[in-house]
């Protein structure tokens, strides 16, 4: 039987950030100089797919360069004493380098492409480009394994299910503004500590057993991996 306690984790821009990964949040609305809306929605891949592609393929370059810090490092070793689930807004694969095992990509993942027509067809695609006329087997168009606004989150109800058994639960680098990830905070139990690991403290609405750490993830992460072990990794 494994006794091994649940922890969950919850993961959004900030801790990407720290590896220089720069968030869409970061300048009314323009992540990398361009308008959200024009290359991160379903509407503007139909508006324009080759910008869309292009800027995905810019990402892709630079998060395939980009080296896990000390907070996504911290989050892998708590997988030495405790049972863990990363669920991740993020869509850079970072974890994955740091050594985690386990995540849940509620975004999707850039390193990952599917078809257009036919979204069950996904597999890797490390840093290439994705070009207009790149077709799956089926024939059609390749684009980003991507969820972009307008498009539903199908991997939400693994994460409400794995959420709602956590004996633990972390919040790093998250607003708690972006739906409906940061709904997930609302299926903890009462009873489970929940630590909140950003610079910028959320609004929050009121939550029992809520820890706040107004530290960065490079700081504040480590720190509170290091509380967690020594207090629950017995």
């Amino acid at each position: 039987m494994n006794l091994r306690k649940k922890i969950v984790v919850l993961t959004g821009a900030g801790i990407s950030a720290e590896s220089g990964l720069k968030t869409f949040r970061d300048s009314d609305g323009l992540w990398e100089n361009y308008d959200v809306m024009e290359v991160a929605s379903i509407d503007g891949w139909y508006k324009n797919p080759e910008l869309v592609l292009r800027f995905y393929n810019e990402r892709r370059a630079q998060a395939f360069q980009a080296q896990p810090n000390e907070g996504h490092k911290a989050l892998a070793r708590l997988e030495e004493y405790f049972e863990v689930t990363i669920v991740t807004q993020n869509v850079d694969n970072l974890h994955e380098k740091a050594g985690s095992s386990n995540i849940i990509h509620l975004h999707g993942e850039l390193n990952k492409v599917r078809s257009e027509m036919y979204p069950d067809i996904i597999y890797d695609y490390g840093d290439k480009p994705i070009h207009l006329g790149d077709k799956c087997p089926r024939g059609a168009q390749l684009r980003p394994h991507i969820v972009w606004f307008g498009e539903a989150v199908p991997l939400m109800e693994e994460a409400i299910g794995v959420t709602a058994q956590a004996d633990i639960f972390m919040v790093v680098g998250t607003s708690l503004n972006v739906y409906p990830a940061a709904g997930l905070i609302d299926y903890v139990s009462a009873e489970v500590p929940k630590y909140v690991i950003d610079p910028h403290k959320p609004p929050m609405w009121k939550q029992p057993n809520l820890f706040f750490v107004e530290e960065k993830g490079t700081i504040g992460v480590p720190r509170v991996v290091e509380e967690i072990i020594a207090k629950y990794g017995g």
